[in-house]
């Protein structure tokens, strides 16, 4: 079955660049200002975050970016340069010789790109607020180097629309992680969702 959300995503994805799309549109900066507390990981900090939004990247991919962004935050973590770069990740971790050490993936990638994203870095995650079942449906029996190693991350969908509701140009948030659950307070109030891990084997 044809899911319109789902080839949206592939296309924001794929990032194919297109010159006079360039040229004519600019992006819209938003700066996300975040106290983050990741009890899984150990990581506690202020993050100012400015990311950039082409007008073609919807506000759910922009917000599952900016969580991808701190649920991965650790040293050498940088927003790729999206349309203008097809073949940069969403976002990538370098070590300090510049080398891709995770390479992160946001909406729906195909598997084109997860076999060159996995080729190009020892780890690859994506996160989705998609269903990541259905995800791993659409991955299932296409070529992926080392597929049994990509991290297939959904984050609950009904947390992405809440933050969409009161996504603003500036924004500031605390974000707690634990045990694979986000607490987001925002405005004094608080919102909560899973992060579910899909193996990408799942579907025989």
């Amino acid at each position: 079955m044809y899911d319109a959300d789902l080839a949206a995503d592939r296309l924001q994805a794929s990032r194919v660049p297109d010159s006079q799309i360039l040229v004519a549109l600019t992006s819209t900066v938003y700066n996300f200002d975040v106290q983050l507390s990741d009890v899984d990981r150990g990581v506690y900090e202020s993050l100012a975050i400015r990311a950039a939004r082409h007008p073609s990247e919807t506000e759910e991919y922009l917000v599952t970016r900016v969580l991808a962004y701190c649920l991965e935050y650790r040293e050498g973590i940088a927003f790729g340069k999206g349309l203008s770069e097809p073949d940069e990740p969403a976002v990538v971790v370098r070590d300090l010789t510049g080398t891709i050490t995770a390479w992160i993936e946001v909406g729906a990638p195909d598997a084109a790109r997860l076999h060159k994203a996995s080729k190009s870095s020892p780890r690859v995650a994506v996160y989705t607020y998609r269903d990541p079942v259905q995800l791993v449906r659409q991955l299932d029996g296409e070529r992926i180097h080392r597929a049994e190693s990509v991290e297939i991350h959904g984050i609950d969908r009904a947390l992405i629309d809440a933050l969409v509701a009161r996504l603003d140009r500036r924004t500031a948030l605390d974000l707690a992680v634990t045990d694979r659950h986000l607490y987001v307070t925002i405005g004094g109030e608080t919102l909560d969702g899973e992060v579910r891990r899909e193996p990408l084997e799942r579907v025989a």
